[in-house]
């Protein structure tokens, strides 16, 4: 009988296009040694993920009610189908309702605001801080007690 060899801890890291999902991009080497899922918004970037499992949910805003639901419904079929150990996000709505729906499921979670947001958090930033476990920006102005925090910036 051959010894029982643990299972990868799982990752979903999830951000919308542009920005968020070059933010995203930069931090894989930090996600080296975990099997790790992405999902964006647009299918053009599974090119940049060969060997990696890459999902595609519709792009929304909160100004686009009907859109937002059906992002929360890609992105809970997306958490469902892969069971991860963790959520991870550079935002913006795609990634605000996984750390929503990943709490509701006790998992942990992070935020990392977006570097653009120098001067306010995202609109998706200020609403993770409910959700995200980790609650990271990357300006040191924009720290709070509280949260969110800074640790560095990803750029």
């Amino acid at each position: 009988m051959s010894p029982k060899v643990p299972r990868k801890k799982r990752i979903l890291a999830v951000a919308s296009g542009g920005g968020h999902w070059i933010q995203l991009m930069r931090l894989r080497p930090a996600l080296e040694g975990y099997d790790v899922a992405f999902c964006s918004v647009h299918p053009e970037y599974q090119a940049q993920l060969p060997n990696h499992r890459v999902y595609t949910v519709h792009d929304s805003n909160a100004s686009h009610k009907l859109g937002v639901l059906r992002t929360a419904w890609g992105i809970w079929r997306v958490l469902r189908k892969e069971k991860p150990d963790l959520v991870l996000s550079t935002g913006a709505a795609p990634g605000g309702l996984a750390l929503f729906f990943a709490k509701r499921r006790g998992l942990p979670t992070v935020w990392i605001d977006s570097i653009a947001n120098a001067e306010v958090l995202s609109l998706s930033g200020q609403k993770a801080g409910a959700y995200a476990d980790l609650w990271l920006t990357q300006w040191p102005e924009l720290a709070r007690e509280g949260g969110p925090h800074y640790e560095g910036s990803v750029l």
